[in-house]
């Protein structure tokens, strides 16, 4: 089944209008043109109803503030602020109707294990399945953390300087918003190119997402996406790998791979997953 939603999964530190921490100025100017931006739009205009969630985070307060400023700048007043750290709130009536009233969910970073352990298996996740396969114009968002748990299976686990030694990268099932991909966040400033390798590697039949920094895609029936934001997506494609010995050798021996595809993809362009094919600037339809 085509899903009839939209999924914007994000990489992270996507600009909300605030200064950079480096003394320069304030970044207000910015945000009209940024991802929070381009969420919105794909809603049905700025009186429309957002529900942010927070259960990722440590500082799910903090968080919560700042997307409320950050939409304010934008003209977007009707959003609100879900503190879901316990699964019985997952299950309270009063969230489930806030679910099925909202135009677009946000989910903030922090820890997607946290994440999928507290939302997995309840009727708020189901709620917002059903509505992504079955309503046209419905906006699932998520950034960091929010974005990796939306794929089917998820990296919970994994330092970027060792991704390329058997076992280092540790996987676990997500969300499952999309099938057939594995989605990585803060991607390039963190270096994780060795984890998407690994995964990959080891499940050649699934594309591997890396999102960077104020960095998105906006994924369409499931499959085609257009890259958003000010940076980069690199994709990881195994369905050429001629030669992997990821399982011949030992827990901790190094890594040997030929003919993984790799693509860089920047703001403008489009990829389709199922047909793990490149356009630069267009839809493509294909038969």
């Amino acid at each position: 089944m085509t899903p009839k939603g939209k999924l914007i999964a994000i990489g992270g530190n996507e600009n909300k209008g605030q200064p950079n921490g480096n003394g320069d100025i304030d970044q207000e100017h910015f945000i009209e043109g940024g991802i929070l931006r381009r969420f919105c739009d794909e809603l049905k205009g700025d009186a429309s109803k957002i529900e942010v969630i927070t259960s990722a985070s440590k500082y799910p307060e903090e968080v919560g503030r700042n997307y409320l400023e950050a939409f304010d700048k934008l003209g977007v007043s009707a959003v609100k602020v879900m503190h879901i750290d316990a699964r019985e709130k997952a299950n309270n009536e009063e969230y489930l109707e806030r679910i099925r009233e909202a135009d677009g969910i946000l989910i903030s970073g922090g820890d997607q294990l946290k994440l999928t352990s507290l939302l997995g298996g309840t009727e708020l996740l189901n709620i917002l399945k059903d509505r992504y396969m079955e309503e046209e114009g419905f906006v699932l968002a998520g950034t960091s953390a929010g974005a990796m748990c939306m794929s089917n299976t998820m990296i919970y686990r994994g330092n970027s300087s060792a991704g390329l030694y058997k076992g280092e990268v540790k996987i676990t099932t997500g969300l499952a918003f999309i099938t057939g991909v594995i989605i990585d966040s803060h991607f390039v400033k963190r270096g994780r190119f060795s984890r998407l390798t690994q995964t990959v590697a080891a499940n050649p039949s699934i594309i591997g997402i890396g999102l960077g920094e104020d960095t998105g895609i906006v994924i369409s029936e499931g499959n085609s996406f257009e890259t958003i934001g000010s940076g980069q997506v690199i994709i990881f494609d195994g369905h050429e790998i001629r030669h992997s010995n990821i399982a011949d050798i030992d827990m901790g021996e190094a890594l040997s791979i030929e003919r993984m595809i790799v693509h860089i993809i920047s703001k403008g362009n489009f990829f389709y997953l199922k047909e793990r094919t490149f356009s630069e600037d267009k839809l493509l339809e294909f038969k």
